[in-house]
């Protein structure tokens, strides 16, 4: 089991590496004000990964 799998917080190089996509796209996800998974700590943006998964999941539906 990865360490990653406990985590409640992603940076967005751990973001990346579970959704497979670009940094680029990610941060541009993570700047969104709509979406409810974007944890700001000081000037760093992490997602929320129990958030991250119900905002994915809203997706497809």
């Amino acid at each position: 089991m990865d360490k990653k799998d406990n985590k409640a917080l992603l940076n967005v190089k751990e973001m990346c590496e579970y959704l497979g996509i670009g940094q680029t796209k990610a941060r541009e996800l993570l700047a969104d004000p709509k979406n409810n998974f974007t944890v700001r700590i000081g000037n760093r943006l992490y997602a929320h990964k129990g958030r991250l998964d119900t905002w994915l999941l809203n997706q497809i539906l």
